[in-house]
């Protein structure tokens, strides 16, 4: 827990600072309402006393509980400005944290869990900061001073509330034992329920497709119940503590009285009003110390969840990335645009077998490779390995003459336009997707055009109302699967690239499309090297160099008409989706 706090900055340990003072001055200020409720005690009991004095004793106690409550308001405002502030921060670091994860550390944590570890788990922390400031820190000192305030006046009386602290103490002792183990499991259930809730609206169309409500709301419910029964559990327990707070505060009330009036029973007639005086002086701290135990409870009330939720928080920022920059920040002269794979392997992590074995090959500048292979064959494993979101396990991929694992990450991806098998769009316009990681001003209006006209975009693009600042929602949900595809397309070919990377990203076009994009892609961008992983032979077939993946290994290369004279598995792919007499019209 308090490893985070090394996150907090100058001005928020200043202002820290400054609500401790206020903390202590209103403790000084309740703690000195009774020394004036004894002295007003006093005059009243003291035969010839003047009104006056007994005004004045009370103006003074009006005046401290002015005091008090003005030094409350500060330490709540200071502490919310804390918490605001220091919540910011950590959402902050664990967005750039999450930022810097590979594929590895995004996979270790679930999606559902890094957005409740930013969200809920920082809340409880910024719960326990804004409670903190007005509850922890004044509990221990009412608490003492309370105690300094009351020694000696009374031993009945110290008895008595040494046994009601007690029991109290027991009380939170037995309750945080069965409680606390179930903070950790609260966190984990939150998790879970984002974890359904996420998969049911991102799979929606699936889910009526099957009609599958019922099912997904059954796994709902038993997610839901799940987490509401534990958090009864929880509640419920801690619901015990304020009645027994109450009930031993009345006791304790009570009990001093009881005493009072046995000791003032007893006593000589000269000591009873000291010994009334004393009796009132003493209730007043006696509470204020029951008082300080209440705020204690608070304390462990938030202490526990918030202790889980930093564990939670600490472990995503105290993630090392096993992908580390290089310094490298261009490659050798000459070699711009080269890609080349030196016997490598790769598995996944965790995983016992390889994904790829002793894969080698060389992209020259300006060639079109493409990868083709049955599903699951490793084609995609293959090209993640360029962009590193994965690293190779043995060999070494390199670009322009410089392995991928020297360059700064921003050098890397300053030479690669990437466009993923399933394409992603972000809420905006037309022109912040394709520009994207730019703002406005730094835009080029007619490098978005020629992009968006390269990746045959244009059509739809020009009939959609405000054009190239027409609204795309989240995930591209206003436009269909090709026109995502084609805009990703175009992201890619706006940053001019050394090198393109499509992952299967022509399987929503139709063939036309497809064979016109690729061909405007071919003349408009010459001199980039094209990396292309595809299921269609007619996406392919005009591909400078054809490498054919089975299982992980590379079974051949060549163009297509070489290929399908001389390996077996590419010509049972193209079997699969043309036939023999359309093959050897292809092959001529």
């Amino acid at each position: 827990m308090f490893r985070l706090f090394k996150y907090m900055g100058r001005s928020e340990w200043l202002q820290a600072g400054v609500s401790l003072v206020f903390v202590v001055v209103q403790v000084w200020l309740d703690l000195k309402l009774p020394d004036y409720m004894s002295k007003i005690t006093t005059l009243v009991e003291t035969p010839g006393s003047e009104m006056i004095d007994v005004w004045k004793a009370g103006g003074q106690m009006l005046l401290c509980a002015l005091g008090s409550l003005v030094a409350t308001v500060l330490v709540a405002l200071f502490s919310s400005r804390i918490a605001a502030s220091f919540s910011q921060t950590l959402r902050s670091l664990q967005f750039k944290k999450v930022d810097s994860f590979s594929m590895e550390e995004i996979n270790r944590f679930s999606t559902a869990s890094l957005i409740t570890r930013s969200t809920n788990d920082v809340t409880q922390i910024q719960l326990l900061i804004v409670m903190g400031l007005q509850i922890i820190i004044k509990a221990p000192i009412t608490a003492v001073w309370a105690i300094v305030k009351i020694a000696g006046k009374g031993l009945d009386w110290t008895i008595a509330t040494g046994v009601a602290a007690a029991i109290l103490l027991v009380m939170f002792a037995v309750l945080l034992a069965l409680v606390v183990p179930k903070f950790r499991r609260v966190q984990t259930l939150t998790d879970n329920l984002s974890r359904v809730a996420l998969e049911n609206l991102t799979g929606l169309r699936v889910v009526r497709a099957y009609n599958a409500e019922g099912y997904q709301e059954g796994k709902f419910d038993d997610a839901n119940d799940d987490l509401t029964n534990t958090q009864l559990f929880t509640s419920r327990g801690m619901a015990i503590i304020f009645p027994t707070i109450s009930l031993v505060m009345n006791g304790l009330n009570l009990a001093i009285y009881w005493i009072g009036a046995a000791l003032i029973n007893s006593a000589g007639l000269a000591d009873r009003l000291t010994l009334f005086s004393n009796m009132v002086v003493f209730s007043s701290y006696a509470m204020q110390v029951i008082m300080a135990f209440m705020m204690v409870v608070m304390m462990f009330i938030l202490l526990p969840r918030a202790q889980v939720s930093a564990q939670r928080i600490n472990e995503v920022l105290d993630t090392e990335p096993t992908i580390i920059d290089g310094t490298a920040q261009s490659g050798k002269p000459g070699l711009e645009g080269t890609v080349r794979f030196d016997h490598v392997s790769f598995k996944y992590p965790d995983a016992a077998d390889y994904v790829l074995d002793d894969v080698s090959f060389t992209a020259k500048k300006g060639e079109t490779v493409a990868f083709i292979g049955s599903t699951g064959s490793g084609k995609s494993s293959l090209i993640n390995l360029v962009p590193r979101f994965y690293d190779a396990s043995k060999g070494s991929v390199s670009i322009d003459g410089i392995d991928v694992k020297d360059y700064s990450h921003d050098a890397l991806t300053k030479k690669i336009g990437y466009v993923p098998q399933k394409a992603v769009m972000f809420q905006g316009s037309v022109a912040s997707n394709v520009a994207f990681g730019q703002d406005a001003p730094q835009r080029s209006e007619t490098q978005i055009e020629n992009a968006v006209s390269i990746a045959q975009a244009e059509e739809f693009v020009s009939k959609m109302p405000d054009t190239y600042d027409a609204p795309i929602a989240q995930s591209g949900q206003n436009v269909s699967g090709g026109q995502k595809q084609r805009l990703s397309i175009a992201r890619a070919v706006y940053r001019k690239p050394e090198i393109y990377i499509f992952d299967d990203s022509f399987s929503a076009l139709d063939y036309k499309t497809d064979k016109v994009l690729r061909k405007a892609l071919k003349e408009q961008t010459q001199g980039v090297t094209s990396l292309i992983v595809a299921q269609r032979i007619g996406t392919i077939m005009d591909a400078d160099q054809i490498i054919v993946i089975d299982d992980g290994k590379v079974v051949g290369k060549g163009t297509h008409r070489e290929l399908l004279a001389s390996n077996d598995v590419y010509r049972q792919i193209a079997l699969s989706q043309l036939s023999a007499e359309e093959l050897e019209k292809t092959g001529k």
